[in-house]
Order: C-alpha cells, then structure tokens, then sequence
C-alpha cells in the first residue's frame, strides 16, 4: 500500500501517518527531510522525534530522497516520510533547474514502484490565497503538480482535516 497523507500545517496528517505506520505491523523506517535551521524549525523536528516509537529507524534525506527510499525499501519494511513539501523547499532554495526538475522526477517514478508499506506526508497548499511573491507561487504550483502527479499513481490518498481523514482515493483509513 502506498499512502499521500496531505493536509494544512497542524491538521493531523504526521499523527495520521504515525498511526498507519504502527498498524502496519511491519519495521518502520521514518524519513525526515526537514531541516532544522533555526530554534523554531527545531523544537518542530523535537516534538516529532519525542512522538516517535523508540524501535524505529531514521533516515535523514536531503535533495537524493528518491536514491535514499530505493536503498531503504524493503517488501517488510513500512517508509514513512514526512514531508514531501520541506523536501521541495529545499530542492527550490538550489535554483538548479535541471536538479530540481530530476530530483522531482526520481522521485515521482520510485515512490509507485517501492515495495513495502509506503506513507507520504505533505503539506496541502492550494486551499488558501495565491501567494504575493514569486518564489511562494512557485513553490505553490510545483507542490500542487507533485501532489497531482503522486496521486494519480498511489494506492490511497487521503486528505486531514482537524486531524479527521477525508480518503479521496483508495481503501479507508484504519488507524
């Protein structure tokens, strides 16, 4: 089964997808591609480790997600990466076309083609104003084509709202 958890900043899609990795059963792998570059950034990434079961295995991607999920997956193994948008921030901040449009590329090829469990979190960034400034319009556009092309090819894609699943597409939810 492979998972898009989207939701806004604080709906409950992490959580969601903590407890779709637990009801796996399987080994969970947990896929952390945010930075902590300032306190505020850290105490977030804090508060996520704290809620993380002791047992799971942690892998820290940067830019090279889609080579660090084929390493990683394995048929008994749950991925659980969280998050798909901070992941395409930082791709963003390089201004290397070519680099951003192969990074995003890899990984909309790999992540239906893993094997495994595979639970994708990111944030939902169409439901609110357009942005005023060009960098966030662009990172607006690019996350709703990543989200748009990863849910025509995942098994199931649900949408958190104050922490409630909204399944668009696939089985429901039982976590």
């Amino acid at each position: 089964m492979r998972t898009l958890i989207l939701g806004g900043v604080r709906s409950g899609k992490s959580r969601m997808a903590e407890q779709l990795a637990l009801a796996s059963g399987q080994p969970v792998t947990y896929v952390a591609t945010a930075r902590a570059d300032d306190d505020e950034m850290l105490r977030r990434v804090e508060q996520h480790r704290r809620r993380r079961p002791a047992g799971w295995d942690l892998i820290e991607a940067g830019d090279d997600l889609a080579v660090r999920l084929q390493e990683a997956a394995a048929p008994d193994r749950c991925l659980l990466i969280d998050c798909l948008t901070l992941w395409l921030t930082q791709l963003l901040c390089t201004e290397d076309e070519a680099h951003i449009e192969r990074e995003r590329e890899a990984l909309i090829a790999t992540l239906p083609t893993l094997p495994g469990t595979i639970i994708a979190v990111s944030n939902e960034t169409g439901l609110g104003i357009v942005p005023l400034d060009a960098l966030s319009r662009r990172f607006a556009d690019e996350a709703g084509a990543l989200h748009q092309r990863l849910a025509a090819d995942l098994d199931r894609v649900v949408l958190t709202v104050a922490g409630l699943p909204h399944v668009l597409k696939g089985p429901v939810v039982n976590a």
